[in-house]
This record gives structure tokens, sequence and C-alpha cells, in this order.
């Protein structure tokens, strides 16, 4: 484990959330299941009340971005996300640590969902812009709305993903590698 990653998110977690969790919190803690960390973002799954909730939090330049699944999970302020950043700051060793694989690291078709889990599309469209590619016009090039793009974008931030988030994952990186300007 990266013990610089965890140092500097669990010192977030400590100034960002309660380490007494409310009661609703209390009843998560510690039951995440398909922990994982990916430098300074975590991901597990939890059951709740209405199913299987995916719950996230981030730490990017000093500021923590979490959501949730659930229904009022949108941007992060449920118990969920509470309990998931306690439960880390308790058994961080329990979460598995996930390699960011680079692009040129993808050698076989198995290798593919491993890169694609630890890029977003945010990432993926940010890349395009910087090599003057707009989202309308690439949204457009696959024969899509750029409004379409846009809530794809957004579903992946909330931990709710379309069917079309991995083929629109792999369409970024077809024209990132047919048109980078070299």
């Amino acid at each position: 484990m990266s013990v610089a990653d965890v140092e500097v998110l669990k010192s977030a977690l400590k100034k960002y959330w309660s380490l007494n969790p409310s009661d609703k919190a209390a009843r998560y803690v510690g039951k995440f299941f398909e922990s994982t960390r990916l430098g300074t973002k975590l991901t597990a799954k939890v059951r709740g009340n209405h199913g299987t909730y995916t719950v996230s939090i981030q730490l990017t330049q000093e500021i923590i971005t979490s959501a949730c699944s659930c229904y009022i999970g949108k941007h992060g302020g449920c118990h969920h996300c509470q309990a998931l950043a306690i439960t880390f700051l308790q058994k961080a060793d329990t979460f598995t640590e996930l390699k960011q694989r680079e692009f040129e690291e993808v050698t076989e078709v198995t290798d593919i969902a491993e890169y694609l889990g630890s890029v977003t599309l945010d990432d993926l469209v940010l890349q395009l812009k910087k090599q003057g590619i707009t989202q309308k016009a690439f949204a457009e090039s696959i024969g899509m709305s750029s409004q379409k793009l846009s809530a794809i974008k957004a579903s992946e931030r909330r931990n709710r993903y379309f069917h079309e988030l991995g083929a629109t994952k792999l369409a970024c990186l077809w024209v990132l590698e047919r048109f980078t300007k070299k």
C-alpha cells in the first residue's frame, strides 16, 4: 500500500467527517465489500435498505468529493459515505489497492476492463480537449448528443452507470489513438 496516499487520505477524512458515526451510519461501518483504493480514491459496496449501493470518496488537491448510488447520495451527503470514511480509518488494510494502469500497458483484451475501471470518462474527455477535440465534436462524431455524453459523465461521478459508459470510453481511446497530435 502506498503509505503516503493512505496517510494523506486518512488526514483529510478525519478533517471532513466526524469520527463518531450517526446512528444511521453506524449500521454500515465495517459492512462494506469489494472495497478498493486507487491512489486517493476509495470505492466499496454496501447492502442498504433498497439494494446494494456503490459508495466512493476521492481526495483531489485537498478537496474531498464523495458519492453514493443511494437515492440521497448523489453529492455524497449520505450516511453511507460517512460509514465508508470511518471504515477506511479503522481498517485501511482491508481495502484492495488497485494499480493505476497506463494505456500503454494494455497489451491484452483481458487488460481492457481493468484500464477502463481506472480512468474516468471525465479524464478521457479532458484528454480529447487537450488535443483540440471538443466534447460536442466528439459526441457528434460517435452519433451521440453532447447532452447524453454529459449525462453519462455525471452518472459515473455519482456511481450510477449508463450501459454505454464502457463503449464511450473505448470510443474516446480510439479517437485519442487515431488523432493525437504528434
